[in-house]
């Protein structure tokens, strides 16, 4: 923990920003490099940012004014809803107003599970035409919250904190330029289940430790119904893997499935081409 409070203050330094930008999620991550970014350089330097949108739950907003409370960091709630309006995102998908959420989680996980392996086709985006479209819908949100996150710590000259863990950051479980793009990464080297623990660590409010995590960009859509299997045992195979240790006492359907996240993780990356 020291050792992550030292590296958010000595790098702010070294690179001579005067604070840090986080967008508050309402989330363990972002919680948990709230209160990293908040005990390393104080929370007079810490300006959170809410970015909700038209399919953002109520409960996420409260949640995210909660962690900001808990921090006792200034913040300001931006709705995005107007950007993505003007962009077309959601004329991509039937009109939210006429349907309650429970319909709209159905209509959402219905996309997911028409496609084989729906975590490989987001990777590499393949599928059918509402797929990709479904991908366009949900990856332009994280992209517009970097924008604004940019916008409001430029004018600060602030560092835009990141909240990528390594689950995510190795299985490309984030949208490359969206929730990726940052000037610092301050939990980047730990698994999400050492998150969870560091947020106790932390004293971080037991409704984020317990809540499910959820990208927030699609009703119903929680990160382990994306990934097809819960954190723990994600994680228990990676660090495996990680490690070179065996693994037969896995489920090897899991296994299976583990590896080739990692495997087109790393082309979808490669997919930014250049001459050399």
């Amino acid at each position: 923990m020291k050792n992550i409070e030292e590296f958010i203050k000595i790098n702010l330094d070294k690179y001579m920003f005067k604070g840090a930008v986080i967008g508050i999620s309402g989330g363990i991550d972002s919680a948990v490099v709230g209160k990293l970014l908040v005990d390393s350089i104080g929370k007079d330097k810490v300006y959170g940012l809410i970015l909700p949108e038209r399919d953002t739950d109520s409960t996420t907003i409260d949640d995210a004014k909660l962690v900001c409370n808990y921090l006792d960091i200034e913040y300001e709630k931006i709705d995005i809803t107007g950007i993505l309006r003007k962009l077309g995102v959601y004329s991509l998908k039937p009109p939210a107003f006429p349907f309650p959420k429970a319909v709209q989680r159905i209509y959402s996980k219905n996309i997911w599970r028409k496609e084989d392996n729906p975590f490989i086709q987001d990777l590499t985006t393949q599928g059918d035409e509402k797929f990709l479209e479904a991908l366009a819908y949900y990856r332009t949100k994280p992209r517009i919250r970097s924008v604004v996150l940019y916008f409001e710590a430029e004018k600060k000259n602030y560092a835009v904190a990141g909240c990528t863990n390594k689950t995510e950051y190795v299985t490309g479980f984030y949208t490359k330029w969206g929730d990726e793009v940052c000037d610092i990464e301050p939990i980047r080297h730990l698994y999400k289940t050492e998150v969870f623990e560091l947020a106790k660590k932390l004293s971080i409010p037991q409704k984020i430790i317990d809540k499910k995590p959820s990208p927030d960009i699609a009703p119903g859509i929680t990160d382990e119904f994306a990934i097809g299997m819960d954190y723990w045992e994600l994680d228990r195979i990676l660090m495996k893997i990680e490690r070179g240790e065996d693994l037969s006492s896995e489920n090897r359907e899991s296994v299976e499935k583990v590896k080739e996240m990692l495997e087109f993780s790393r082309f979808r990356e490669a997919r930014q081409l250049h001459l050399p």
